[in-house]
């Protein structure tokens, strides 16, 4: 009988007959895993099973193709430390959407769940500034690498400089130093200054999920014809909006 336990993180749970539920963990051996949980649906469960809680799981099933039973234990309430901050609870919400969508079943995922990990961490701390948004995006270019798709943002794609890089191609993801661009500058992508660019952009952050967002939506979900998780809209839309109401204030 095929079984294993594991620290994993709840990236989604869906209601399945009466009262089970259907939830998929990501863990570093078995990477994105979905099982059926008895008695899922019941408000005790519903605290365990949000989406980037940090549980153990136990799943056993009778042959290894099948969807199986899982046990879970609760070990860190992630979500519920961000009660009072609605972007973060967006933050964590986006993560675990991209993950659920992006990842293929049971192929192990060490890196990315460490690198999960330690996002959530770095959410957690106090940042008044939300410069977690920084470390958020550069988890997305992880999942992107993970995913098959590695942006190359160290040199530029026209000339192989290293230096003043500005810009991203939206079509080959590579970097395009700022005398390069030409008369193609429009179509660009900023790249962000903490992502190595010099271009001064009002919002660093901003540019860098229109950065990741851009080919997480072309290279990745288009080509199974689906739309960007509108977790990860809702993420952007509110930096955006952020952004405006700073902007406005000064």
């Amino acid at each position: 009988m095929p079984e294993w336990v594991a620290d994993a993180v709840i990236i989604s749970a869906k209601p399945h007959g009466e009262g089970s539920a259907v939830v998929i963990v990501l863990t570093a051996e078995n990477g994105r895993h979905a099982g059926l949980v008895r008695g899922g649906s019941s408000s005790k469960m519903r605290g365990i099973l949000q989406p980037g809680n940090r549980v153990r799981v136990s799943w056993r099933a009778r042959l290894i193709d099948q969807l199986g039973q899982m046990q879970i234990e609760l070990i860190n309430a992630i979500p519920a430390l961000m009660l009072d901050d609605a972007l973060r609870l967006a933050g964590i919400a986006s993560a675990c959407a991209l993950l659920d969508g992006t990842l293929p079943e049971r192929e192990a995922q060490h890196a990315l769940y460490d690198g999960t990990n330690a996002l959530f961490d770095l959410m957690c701390l106090d940042d008044p500034d939300h410069r977690w948004i920084e470390g958020y995006i550069r988890w997305e270019l992880g999942l992107l690498n993970a995913a098959g798709y590695q942006l190359d943002l160290t040199r530029c794609a026209a000339s192989g400089a290293r230096e003043k890089l500005a810009y991203v191609s939206p079509k080959s993801g590579c970097a395009i130093a700022l005398d390069q661009a030409g008369e193609y500058v429009q179509r660009m992508l900023t790249l962000p200054v903490f992502l190595g660019g010099i271009t001064n952009v009002a919002s660093d952050h901003v540019s860098g999920l229109n950065l990741t967002g851009h080919f997480l939506e072309k290279r990745v979900f288009a080509a199974h014809n689906q739309d960007l998780p509108i977790q990860r809209r809702r993420l952007a839309d509110m930096v955006l909006s952020r952004y405006n109401q700073s902007a406005h204030i000064e």
